[in-house]
């Protein structure tokens, strides 16, 4: 066993309200700058929807992630070495700009500064790549954004194409969910793997995928390779960049920008400990149904002994294990299994995680003139969402139902069971073991999922707060500013490398 430390993240969509808070205080931070005005580390999606950039579920198309060979190894989408030095210098699987989109600014000049006459000044649109006038905005990193441009643009969703016809788009029938995405940070990065300059890396002390901007020669391999299409390249730099967690914040103890100004407060971040010898068996195994349960069983309890006593052995420390004790990202994870890995079946073990979205069922049982909160009633109606269960089963679990029914019938007996308690009323047992849980199991998810205060839901250790406090100064309390002379942020640490 060798126990390897995790930062990870898991995001309530049960929560969140689409509001693209997280995006534009990312943008503001880490890509508001020349060669970036496409670049959204954090974005928002509606699904159903294409996403950002367009349909880059398709991996038939981009080629992204891993897949097993008929002898149980991994190997790269993007074919071997071989294949990918023939096509390094005109790879046919890399996104386009169109692909993403074109970015646009106005020309909001003119409207002040033209002169009187009898019509109104416009400001018409202009790319910010180019700086020529754009005849039409054709599309947009939001573009699907609550399901507009829906009948035309939604049924061309990967996962709406593998379900088939039991989501409609009708508007009396139509139902969405927001998605936020940032980099996974994968346990098995394709990413890393498929750089031929070894400018992709994980840090070994909390697995963050990093660009070593030095090293980096703009090859894009990274970019066609990452299945989440969340690494880009800067076309004023000639360099790949990525999320990188905001681990300058990190280090100080303190949760990413997306984390921190999320208006509906369903970001957790805390610690995962996992075995290292376990990753490649665990993404290799041969059903994609098992890639969900294989991550789980990497996993490891920092509250048993044997693992505690192997991680201090592997260098982990007292204040790393206390945080991972105390992870809410572990409890949601591993202790209640609510939380799920998004598209599995790219075999990274990706370590930013999802609650699927329960809220319409309740809206949809009320809607005939049931009790929406009775839990016989809840339970019979998750096998008629209009989203149905078999799409997000496709987003969270390679397809398999019957791990996404299972969340949804622990979130729907923890909404019965709280329902009772704020009644008065004596929860019935029956409800929590029908889940496989207690009583106070589902009322301490509820605590978590509703009402954890904010050092409840970010915890994260702060060791290195010494190094990285001396290496902002007086900057300190804004990690993410730069002073003249000293080290660029995105290389704080480019030589804390942990092997692909």
């Amino acid at each position: 066993m060798r126990v390897m430390a995790q930062i990870a993240m898991v995001m309530n969509l049960d929560k969140c309200i689409g509001c693209h808070t997280c995006s534009v205080t990312c943008k503001q931070v880490w890509t508001n700058r020349q060669g970036t005005e496409y670049v959204w580390f954090n974005n928002v999606e509606t699904l159903p929807g294409q996403g950002y950039p367009r349909r880059w579920e398709d991996q038939e198309r981009w080629k992204g992630g891993w897949e097993r060979t008929r002898s149980g190894r991994l190997r790269l989408r993007a074919g071997g070495r071989a294949k990918r030095l023939s096509t390094i210098f005109a790879n046919p699987d890399m996104p386009t700009l169109d692909d993403y989109y074109e970015p646009w600014t106005y020309d909001y000049k003119n409207l002040t500064d033209a002169p009187a006459g009898d019509d109104l000044p416009v400001a018409r649109p202009y790319s910010q790549t180019s700086g020529e006038p754009m005849d039409t905005v054709a599309w947009g990193p939001n573009w699907d954004d609550n399901l507009g441009g829906a009948p035309e643009n939604a049924p061309k969703d990967p996962l709406v194409q593998k379900v088939g016809d039991r989501i409609r788009f009708e508007f009396e029938q139509s139902f969405m969910f927001y998605l936020p995405r940032v980099c996974e940070h994968c346990l098995n990065p394709a990413c890393v793997s498929a750089c031929p300059s070894g400018a992709m890396y994980k840090r070994a002390e909390d697995g963050i995928v990093l660009v070593d901007q030095d090293r980096c020669r703009g090859w894009r391999m990274c970019v066609s390779s990452c299945p989440y299409k969340k690494v880009y390249f800067n076309h004023a730099t000639g360099k790949a960049e990525k999320c990188t967690f905001c681990f300058p914040r990190l280090e100080l103890g303190m949760p990413t920008v997306c984390a921190e100004t999320c208006v509906g407060r369903m970001r957790y971040l805390g610690v995962m400990l996992y075995d290292a010898d376990r990753v490649a068996e665990a993404a290799a195994v041969e059903d994609e149904h098992d890639l969900y349960p294989a991550q789980l069983e990497a996993f490891l309890d920092p509250r048993d002994p044997a693992v505690a006593a192997a991680a201090r052995a592997s260098g982990i420390t007292g204040e790393w294990l206390d945080a991972a004790r105390r992870s809410p990202v572990f409890d949601l994870i591993r202790t209640y299994q609510v939380a799920l890995p998004l598209h599995p079946e790219y075999r990274t073990l990706p370590m930013v995680w999802y609650v699927p979205p329960l809220s319409p069922v309740v809206d949809a049982v009320a809607a005939t003139g049931h009790d929406g909160e009775d839990a016989g009633n809840l339970f019979g109606a998750i096998d008629t969402l209009r989203i149905p269960v078999e799409y997000l089963a496709e987003l969270l679990t390679a397809g398999d139902t019957y791990a996404v029914e299972a969340v949804l019938r622990r979130m729907a007996a923890m909404r019965v069971h709280m329902r009772a308690r704020n009644l008065g009323e004596e929860p019935d047992p029956g409800i929590a073991a029908a889940v496989r849980l207690t009583g106070d199991e589902l009322e301490e998810m509820f605590r978590l999922l509703a009402v954890a205060k904010y050092e409840d839901r970010y915890v994260i250790p702060s060791a290195a707060r010494a190094d990285a406090e001396a290496l902002l100064g007086e900057d300190a309390a804004c990690p993410v500013g730069e002073k003249p002379g000293k080290p660029t942020l995105l290389n704080l640490s480019p030589t804390r490398r942990r092997p692909a």
